[in-house]
């Protein structure tokens, strides 16, 4: 788009620098050595060079709006590689926290409880298990941590 702006900016400036050089009477319309037919008067010749000034306004608003286009891509694309180092960034502390708390619970010893902790070891039924039955989980010294 850029691109496009910057071609028709140039063809208008071509245009337009070929009128003014080569033109010498004043109804005259004349581009690059050749007379414009259907030209005769000077209120057809101003409205060609609005013309030609309309063509190059596009070609500027064109290449405007392209380079606009390009920077916020970039301002995005640069937002989101931050976004995404800052995540990767939070997620390594996590693992590493996550990393040090499983080794000091595998080295500390297994904790025993002396008080019961669940109603089926105080001699309620919960859910088919009997009695003082612990689950696997509950035997864990992983989840009987206090913290």
């Amino acid at each position: 788009m850029v691109f496009l702006g910057f071609l028709l900016v140039a063809a208008a400036i071509t245009v337009g620098a070929g009128v003014v050089m080569d033109n010498t009477g004043p109804a005259d319309l004349v581009v690059f050595g050749q007379a414009v037919p259907g030209l005769e008067s000077e209120w057809q010749v101003f409205l060609s060079g609005a013309g030609v000034a309309l063509v190059f306004l596009a070609g500027m608003a064109l290449a405007f709006k392209g380079a606009g286009r390009r920077i916020r891509t970039r301002r995005d694309l640069r937002d989101l590689r931050e976004e995404h180092e800052e995540s990767l960034t939070t997620l390594e502390m996590e693992k590493r926290r996550l990393e040090r708390e499983l080794a000091r619970v595998r080295q500390s010893p297994p904790r025993r409880d002396t008080a019961p902790r669940e109603p089926a070891a105080q001699g309620v039924r919960v859910a088919g298990r009997t009695p003082g039955a612990r689950s696997q989980a509950a035997a864990s010294s992983f989840f009987d941590r206090t913290e």
